[in-house]
């Protein structure tokens, strides 16, 4: 096992430097990136892109290897159909695409989406250092969406993700299907934010939100003045694969049990990736909160993961691919929303 710069314990395996560098952890390096302000920038989000660029660099540019770099070796649990819409906006060149996202089990709701399929250019990490989250929809969140379109019914009054990326799939699901007073969408970074706030426009406009109250801004968890501005104000709050970052990880763990109100529940989807999670759990047991651990929370997911495991695939690694889901609340356990 070798560590990479978050402190996660990832599966060693033989491969080109890129390669190794460029992975999921890579991509989703930004939950918690720069910001003008009073708060701290992401030392760990700039190392990584930092090393990638020096890896690019020794390379040419026009080398088929380089010019494309996969960050993607598990792209998804198929919970989602992705159908690409052709843009109506002659003056839009950007290379990303509007997409509807459909459930594959609920396929009475979809979202538009301005996602990027593809794979990451390289003058995307040579120009920047935080965009990851700005890439694509990473298989926790996606796994997320799908637990919330299933279990639609338990969500109530206001809810917020945290740390949702370039699309926030899972809370924006929930603005969709269920029968909530409020919903707010949050990363913290700011142009995932801009990127979500159109996001939300071209849904409202297509008139998937019904009655519900759903905006988007910049939450840090380490930011005081943020986190404070929210304090008990959820009744649900959720996060996927939110848990890799080493000096942000108490900071999450705080704002989440800051945001919850006093019979809230926090909904946490990661992946182990090696002691991340278990390192979460212990300090949301010691700032108070109670906390459940499920792995066999839904039949589709825990399909495609052992259809995974018992094929091999080299392109699959249960230590960062499959989330398992907390559930944490500030007194005991409610009962169990997970089967």
């Amino acid at each position: 096992m070798e560590r990479d710069s978050t402190g996660a314990a990832e599966k060693t395996e033989p491969a080109s430097p890129e390669r190794k560098i460029v992975n999921e952890d890579t991509c989703a390096a930004n939950s918690q990136s720069s910001r003008d302000g009073t708060c701290v920038t992401t030392d760990v989000a700039r190392a990584r892109w930092t090393l990638l660029r020096q890896v690019l660099r020794q390379k040419k540019v026009d080398n088929p290897e380089v010019k494309q770099v996969s960050v993607r070796r598990f792209a998804t649990f198929d919970l989602f159909s992705r159908k690409r819409l052709v843009t109506q906006d002659p003056s839009d060149t950007s290379d990303d695409q509007w997409v509807e996202y459909r459930s594959v089990y609920f396929p009475e709701y979809s979202a538009l989406l301005r996602d990027n399929l593809g794979p990451l250019r390289v003058n995307e990490v040579l120009n920047s250092f935080d965009n990851t989250g700005n890439v694509c929809v990473w298989p926790s969140e996606e796994v997320m969406a799908h637990y919330c379109l299933q279990k639609r019914h338990m969500f109530k009054g206001a809810v917020c993700e945290l740390g949702g990326g370039m699309t926030c799939l899972a809370g924006l699901m929930v603005a969709i299907c269920a029968d909530v007073r409020e919903v707010l969408l949050s990363d913290g970074n700011e142009k995932s934010i801009q990127n979500v706030r159109g996001l939300l426009e071209s849904n409202r406009q297509g008139g998937k939100f019904g009655s519900t109250q759903v905006s988007a801004r910049v939450v840090r968890w380490d930011c005081e003045s943020d986190i404070s501005a929210l304090e008990g104000h959820f009744d649900i709050v959720m996060c996927a694969d939110c848990l890799f970052l080493d000096q942000y990880r108490a900071s999450l763990v705080d704002a989440i049990r800051r945001l919850l109100q006093p019979n809230g529940m926090a909904l946490v989807f990661a992946p182990l990736r090696g002691e991340t999670l278990r390192l979460f759990c212990q300090l949301a047991q010691q700032a108070g909160l109670s906390v459940s651990q499920h792995q066999q929370y839904d039949a589709q997911v825990m399909d495609v993961h052992l259809k995974m495991l018992s094929e091999g695939k080299e392109a699959y690694d249960e230590n960062i691919h499959y989330p398992l889901l907390l559930t944490l609340t500030k007194g005991p356990q409610p009962a169990s929303h997970a089967q």
